[in-house]
């Protein structure tokens, strides 16, 4: 199993609504992307500094469907408009031993 991390800063402005937004098209994408076996999106409550915004945290059977899932134009989409409010994003990929 490959879990795949994002954690993302949200630039200062940017909406509720477009977080929410975000959220929702992240949350949208089990369904029309084969290999992804599993997604938790969460939002930040903590007011620490070195906080994120939003964390995603996704399941797949293999590397190849991490990579197919990366292309996948459902999540380009949802790609575009995270770039667009995100000051920066982290990432962290591992396999599940």
């Amino acid at each position: 199993m490959v879990t795949h991390i994002v954690m993302i800063k949200f630039k200062e402005g940017t909406t509720k609504d477009e977080i929410l937004e975000i959220k929702k098209d992240l949350e949208a994408l089990p369904s029309t992307i084969e290999g992804l076996k599993s997604m938790e999106v969460g939002l930040n409550f903590a007011s620490s500094q070195r906080a994120m915004d939003l964390v995603l945290t996704t399941k797949f059977d293999s590397k190849e469907d991490l990579k197919f899932y990366a292309t996948a134009p459902t999540h380009e989409a949802v790609k575009v408009k995270i770039k667009k409010c995100a000051e920066y994003t982290r990432v962290v990929d591992y396999i599940n031993e």
